[in-house]
């Protein structure tokens, strides 16, 4: 991995995330990417479904400058309802693995008020670091 994972010794293990991570090369951002498809139009008011959409856009975003899930460094997580998220914790992890794979960079999530968009339940925003080659 091209990205070094920071985890002191003595703390216990995270679990589907990184507490912290150290990269070098080409960096990639992306805005608040919310559950909707490329015309802009919500195909579910499910968390989880929302979430995926997500998830699949910002690997999209990354293919356009060359990146893949494994260069994502870290992922910032804007809920409306922590409930929903912690209720949909195995669905949201298998819909994660199928999306992302096991890659787990730095992540917080946030629990919002409101997002813009009012159907949007999770907006996701992403930093990938593709490596730079030797």
């Amino acid at each position: 991995m091209p990205h070094d994972i920071l985890h002191p010794k003595h703390w216990k293990p995270a679990r589907g995330y990184a507490n912290g991570v150290a990269a070098s090369g080409r960096m990639v951002f992306t805005g608040g990417i919310i559950g909707w498809n490329a015309d802009q139009e919500f195909e579910t008011d499910d968390f989880v479904g929302q979430a995926a959409q997500a998830l699949r856009s910002i690997v999209e975003i990354l293919a356009e400058a060359g990146a893949q899930p494994q260069d994502l460094v870290r992922l910032t997580w804007y809920v409306t309802d922590k409930r929903d998220y912690l209720g949909n914790l195995k669905a949201l992890g298998t819909a994660y693995k199928e999306i992302l794979g096991r890659h787990y960079p730095a992540m917080a999530l946030v629990q919002v008020v409101a997002l813009v968009e009012d159907r949007a339940k999770v907006e996701i925003e992403a930093t990938a670091v593709i490596a730079q080659v030797a």
